[in-house]
């Protein structure tokens, strides 16, 4: 079983994103010893936004020289996320929704054909029967019961995203609040550091 570790804060080691993240997948390899860990830093390794170069590309234009190398990265994080059984993503909100590095690696996995396609009755998700993993992080409240529901852009959006290409259920795990005082982020980042040693085995 593989599975595919994916962090995007710009935070290094102060991320709380990435130390929950990483406890999900310390979980899931003590419940699995042989499971098979792949992982990839959006913020060490940054995948370019897509451009009308990269969209006439896909389209079967002819690219340019200098694109060979984004269009091979762009085909090895496809291959990644098509290979992974688990996908374990450390998501910290930035601005009401998710960090820049993380759209482009969306952009990558969103591709027709591979991950989603149309039909006469509609869109078809493709590659539903992954265990998505999601650690966000928020420095507010944005619950559906808090006043600030309506600027949440980061559950929201992926839940949609994921659901789009077919993966109905993805799991999250919640540290919210962490910009408030330091005492109520150590306590936000407990009570998520729990929540990932209580997941299900894989």
């Amino acid at each position: 079983m593989k599975l595919l570790h994916i962090d995007s804060s710009v935070l290094g080691p102060h991320s709380v994103s990435r130390q929950v993240s990483s406890a999900i997948v310390a979980r899931l390899r003590e419940a699995s010893p042989t499971l098979d860990v792949s992982y990839r830093d959006l913020t060490q390794t940054p995948l370019a936004h897509l451009s009308g170069t990269h969209l006439a590309a896909a389209q079967g234009a002819s690219a340019p020289a200098e694109l060979a190398a984004d269009l091979a990265a762009s085909k090895a994080v496809l291959d990644e996320f098509l290979a992974a059984d688990i996908v374990v993503i450390g998501a910290p909100m930035y601005n009401f929704t998710i960090p820049s590095q993380l759209k482009a690696w969306i952009d990558r996995i969103l591709v027709a054909g591979k991950t989603f396609q149309y039909g006469a009755n509609g869109p078809q998700g493709l590659a539903g029967g992954k265990r998505v993993i999601v650690a966000i992080s928020r420095g507010g409240f944005y619950g559906a019961e808090t006043p600030y529901a309506a600027g949440e852009h980061l559950e929201t959006y992926l839940r949609w995203v994921f659901g789009f290409i077919g993966i109905t259920n993805p799991e999250f795990i919640f540290a919210d609040g962490i910009q408030i005082g330091p005492e109520h982020r150590e306590k936000a980042l407990a009570s998520a550091l729990q929540a990932a040693t209580s997941l299900r085995a894989a």
